[in-house]
């Protein structure tokens, strides 16, 4: 995964290569979704960011807003991954989270690890 910051626009796009790249990142537990970003630049709680996601499978990038509801600091436990769980907000009816699930189809229920837990 990519994580790409455009200064001007304050966008953050995130670019998520391959099917296997969006089952570590996504976070099913979060209300409305959302995914684990990782990023070594300064967050908070709460904080709103604006994120274009580019995601395999899906022939436009999607925009969301979303909130820093996880973080994973440098030097974390158990050689985690440092960066930020952004839950998806402004969505609508959550087509954005039902798009990544439909597409990952079986991976949610199995056993592969994930950058969140």
């Amino acid at each position: 995964m990519d994580e790409r910051n455009e200064a001007r626009s304050g966008l953050l796009h995130v670019h998520i290569e391959d099917v296997a790249r969006r089952h570590r990142a996504y976070m099913p537990f979060v209300k409305n979704g959302g995914l684990f970003i990782p990023s070594e630049r300064p967050h908070r709680l709460g904080d709103s960011l604006p994120l274009v996601l580019h995601l395999p499978e899906t022939p436009e990038p999607r925009s969301v807003t979303g909130k820093v509801v996880w973080i994973t600091p440098r030097h974390a436990q158990g050689n985690r991954r440092a960066g930020i769980g952004v839950q998806f907000l402004g969505d609508g009816e959550g087509s954005l989270r039902v798009r990544i699930e439909t597409l990952a189809g079986g991976l949610l229920k199995t056993e592969r690890p994930t950058d969140t837990f």
